[in-house]
């Protein structure tokens, strides 16, 4: 960012205006880009468990560099401006009757010491006055990491990850993740959800990537 103060916020208005917010014609359902705002073609041919996708800004300079810092390098300030971006993007969007921040496996936790969409889901819940849902849903498996996989064994990868154990029969819940890649993680958590009984499942992301890994 340019080092000028924020008299409001996390950065100053200008820094602001120049963030990549992810406003490009997209698909509603994954917020993947395509040309004219359609579905995106995986999306036709295999339809995810979640009904849409709200993403703040997209995965590019400088979120490519602060998203990292927070997740693998313990920088903690950045989840509140992240949250900030991402209360910006769904402020508008319907209520959902409460938030779940993507699980980490308790191994992950112990590792890091805290898990980064918890952080960021804390300030998108305070900010809008969202009851946050720390309880209902657990990683029971640890997986190996996503990165590097291809899209099938993303989906392998994480078959059976997730459990349900609170009542979210008739709900419409948002879960709340810092990156949407493929989206995988949270097809399934969505997938979990679903099955437990959730009505409408909405990803709300800080970022998304571009052009999704094949």
């Amino acid at each position: 960012m340019c080092g000028d103060a924020a008299r409001t916020g996390h950065v100053c208005p200008a820094c602001l205006a120049d963030l990549p917010w992810h406003t490009q014609p997209q698909c509603p359902q994954c917020a993947t880009p395509t040309p004219l705002g359609q579905t995106c073609g995986p999306c036709l041919k295999r339809p995810p468990a979640f009904d849409r996708t709200i993403a703040a800004l997209s995965y590019v300079f400088p979120l490519d560099r602060l998203i990292p810092r927070l997740k693998y390098h313990g920088q903690l300030a950045i989840a509140p401006a992240l949250g900030e971006w991402l209360t910006r993007a769904t402020e508008a969007a319907p209520v959902p009757d409460r938030m779940i921040a993507m699980p980490l496996h308790a191994t992950r936790i112990r590792e890091r010491g805290f898990n980064h969409a918890t952080e960021i889901a804390r300030d998108v819940a305070a900010r809008q006055g969202l009851p946050l849902d720390l309880s209902s849903c657990q990683r029971i498996r640890d997986t190996p990491p996503q990165m590097g996989l291809k899209h099938d064994a993303r989906r392998r990868n994480l078959r059976g990850a997730f459990a349900c154990s609170g009542d979210v029969q008739g709900q419409h819940i948002a879960l709340v993740d810092d990156v949407m890649t493929t989206g995988t993680s949270l097809d399934e958590l969505a997938a979990t959800l679903k099955r437990a009984g959730a009505r409408e499942v909405t990803c709300w992301v800080a970022a998304r990537t571009l052009r999704p890994e094949a």
